[in-house]
């Protein structure tokens, strides 16, 4: 015994693809969360070599006390904003460093690796800020500097940063970068091979019309000029002419 089987409307939606079976990797492996880790720690640890070249590299602002008061020994001097972009130049070349060494570790990338490049990008420029700070604070305070230098001595003002937007410089650098590299140089995942009838997109059928016989020409009107009909009666070849005049009508 056969099923009658329907034929699928044209304007059917088309069938959802099956479902692939099998365990499917997780977007997020235990791995990548390691290499997040150890990104995030490594960046940060850097954080102490901008201190170390700030605290270097940096112009010092230098005072001079009369001893009454405190002045800038030239006041059109511009080491305070040499500093800030000492700083900023050291946070910038780090973070290229950092985004080139991470992408170069791990080609892959991934959202793990980029969350623990700027989170250790962040933490770096603040503990190389802090430890810059804490290895330029010799004089703190900068009457106790004056009386110990004596009266018209120049002495060095503790070192500081005023744009603190310099902060951003070694997070965002490395981010952007970090990026940029993986998306232009990253390995593509290979295209998964259509599914066995499945062709990923849906093709209408033909219109019912096309799938139909001919119909078979019928007189225009009665009495008109005999038509040949295919027809199972009347003359040889089952050709029926047709009919007209009064004599029809008897």
């Amino acid at each position: 015994m056969t099923e009658a089987v329907t034929p699928q409307s044209p304007f059917d939606p088309p069938p959802s693809p099956p479902e692939k079976t099998g365990d499917t990797a997780a977007a997020i492996r235990p791995e990548d969360i390691r290499d997040g880790s150890v990104v995030a720690l490594a960046v940060g640890v850097a954080g102490l070599l901008l201190g170390l070249l700030w605290w270097w590299l940096a112009p010092r602002v230098q005072y001079v006390s009369n001893g009454e008061a405190v002045f800038l020994r030239n006041s059109e001097s511009e080491a305070r904003i040499a500093a800030d972009g000492t700083f900023f130049l050291l946070a910038l070349g780090l973070g290229v460093l950092s985004a080139v060494g991470t992408f170069l570790w791990r080609r892959a990338g991934g959202v793990p690796l980029v969350i623990g490049l700027a989170v250790g990008s962040c933490f770096a420029a603040l503990a190389g800020w802090r430890f810059g700070l804490w290895l330029g604070s010799s004089s703190t305070d900068l009457a106790a500097a004056a009386a110990a230098a004596g009266k018209g001595v120049p002495f060095d003002a503790p070192l500081e940063l005023l744009a603190y937007g310099a902060l951003l410089a070694w997070p965002m650098t490395a981010v952007l970068l970090h990026l940029g590299f993986t998306a232009l140089w990253t390995p593509r995942d290979p295209e998964p091979d259509p599914l066995y009838g499945w062709s990923g997109y849906y093709q209408p059928a033909p219109p019912a019309e096309a799938t139909l016989p001919p119909r078979r020409r019928r007189p225009d009107r009665v009495g008109g000029p005999a038509s040949l009909t295919p027809s199972g009666g009347g003359g040889p070849g089952g050709l029926r002419p047709g009919r007209s005049g009064p004599g029809w009508l008897r």
